[in-house]
């Protein structure tokens, strides 16, 4: 019997899921200390240099270097880039199927523990195949939230309850609204995300639902505290065992790309402002606007009269959605003499490190795409959010904030992007960026207000990891499920 119980983990090939899975990871090492992972890598156009930096230095600062492997594999010929459509993960995961098995059958050749189980990410769900003909469970890593996942899977049980329905047309209709298990409040079409608007990327999303019902359990990146509505429906015995096991996040400084991303311009200009003073906006690594919406954004900020952080990036060449290669701030997008107006209260930046700047005492409030993992990060340090949701399930999410949980101010809920072109479907004016500020940045952190329940919500998470806390009761659960699956012994 190996002393180890090794675990095979698969994330999507994209930053922000290859860094949680990490993260979920690590955790799972420092909470138990007979098992070992192996993370492997899928090798992909335009992402893997950035990808594989973060992976080095990884391996170099393993906290874990006996029980934590990476595994970088070779690249795919002619495989598609999935930044051009989302629907294109699906054949990029189905394309390194073959080298994935390959890897794990070698590394069981030359004396490595067999795996006892896999944890795949939300949208490789397809690698389960492996873990099938091996004979060993499979559990998914959601690393969105729950209400995203209950959202999937009412949309499976929509399209498959006999009725003909066609998903993607039936979330089209502007009137549509419909009761949703997870939520309290009616879903429109306005805050479904445009993926299951779509049909390819709806059946995309259905296939991935029902793949979800095989398996043996689903770790979501949550905690009871933060989503409690939306896990107690998810606790109906439906769906396989659901584990909320967040808030997962990478902290430290060196983030991301393996270097030091720290921004000494960016810190120092932040240290000459008063404390919960700047509103931080930062829209993703894919959030970029056009000219025109740049103009908008920057006369709301101009007639606020508040101080900003703005990270301002130029967009990615036409056509796509991929991630701007370039840090350099979208100057010549903004309005003639904006500089010289706001320039003792406001600072234009390419890029920073977004948890540096959230964890800066001057920083009062965060304009964000709602992307989960900034979402997750803002509550952490206790930093209200105003929303602007930009693409994926981002809509959703800013819904629940504003409607469900009561964490946020919106600017707007229903911002969407083409998923062709990039470009948003909408003009959000400066009247509403203005007003989104100033309700976001003179607010009161007082107790049962939007910042007193940020404040309640940011302890309530970091009590959710402690020993004793939701998380890590649940996270001792799962664990124990998979040495009970592996006939071995707990520690």
């Amino acid at each position: 019997m190996s002393k180890t119980t090794e675990l095979v983990f698969v994330p999507t090939p994209g930053m922000g899921h290859v860094v949680s899975t990490v993260e979920l990871a690590k955790l799972i090492l420092r909470t138990n200390h007979i098992i070992s992972i192996s993370i492997f890598i899928l090798n992909i156009p335009n992402h893997s240099p950035k990808i594989n930096a973060y992976v080095d230095s990884q391996s170099r600062d393993n906290p874990y270097p006996t029980r934590l492997t990476f595994v970088t594999l070779p690249p795919v010929s002619n495989s598609p880039d999935p930044s051009t459509t989302p629907t294109h993960f699906s054949s990029l995961i189905h394309l390194h199927k073959p080298l994935v098995k390959q890897a794990v059958e070698d590394r069981v050749r030359t004396g490595f523990p067999k795996p006892v189980g896999f944890v795949v990410d939300m949208f490789c769900s397809e690698m389960a195949d492996i873990a099938n003909e091996m004979h060993v469970p499979t559990y998914i890593y959601f690393t969105s939230g729950a209400s995203f996942l209950n959202l999937m899977f009412y949309s499976q049980s929509l399209a498959d309850d006999g009725r003909n329905i066609d998903v993607a047309m039936e979330f089209n209709k502007q009137e549509f609204s419909a009761v949703v298990p997870g939520f309290r409040n009616p879903v429109t079409s306005k805050v479904i995300p445009a993926l299951l608007q779509d049909q390819k990327g709806c059946e995309l999303l259905l296939n991935l639902a029902r793949k979800f019902r095989e398996m043996k359990g689903i770790l979501v990146n949550t905690y009871t505290e933060l989503q409690s509505f939306g896990i107690q429906a998810l606790m109906n015995g439906e769906v396989p065992p659901v584990y909320p096991v967040g808030p997962i996040l990478e902290l430290g400084e060196k983030r991301g790309g393996g270097t030091d991303t720290r921004d000494e311009s960016v810190i120092q200009w932040l240290d000459g402002q008063p404390m919960s003073s700047v509103v931080f906006l930062c829209f993703g690594s894919r959030g970029t606007f056009d000219e025109e919406q740049v103009k908008e954004i920057a006369n709301g900020l101009e007639k606020s009269g508040h101080r900003f952080l703005w990270a301002l990036r130029k967009p990615p060449p036409p056509g796509g959605l991929g991630v701007s290669s370039d840090n350099k701030p979208f100057l010549e997008a903004l309005p003639e003499g904006f500089i010289d107006r706001t320039g003792g209260r406001g600072k234009i930046i390419g890029w920073a490190s977004q948890v540096e700047v959230l964890a800066h005492p001057a920083v009062g409030g965060f304009i964000s795409h709602c992307g989960w993992n900034s979402t997750l990060e803002s509550l952490w340090f206790g930093v209200p959010i105003a929303t602007w949701p930009m693409d994926a399930e981002q809509q959703l999410n800013a819904f629940e904030l504003v409607k469900e949980i009561e964490l946020a101010v919106e600017i707007r809920m229903d911002y969407k992007r083409d998923l062709k072109t990039g470009k948003g479907t909408i003009l959000v004016t400066a009247e509403e960026v203005e007003n989104g500020v100033k309700t976001l940045m003179d607010m009161e952190p007082m107790e049962g207000k939007i910042g007193g329940r940020v404040k309640k919500m940011s302890d309530q998470g970091k009590k959710a990891l402690q020993e004793g806390g939701s998380s890590s009761i649940f996270l001792r659960r799962f664990i124990q499920h998979v040495l009970t699956s592996a006939v071995l012994p707990l520690e």
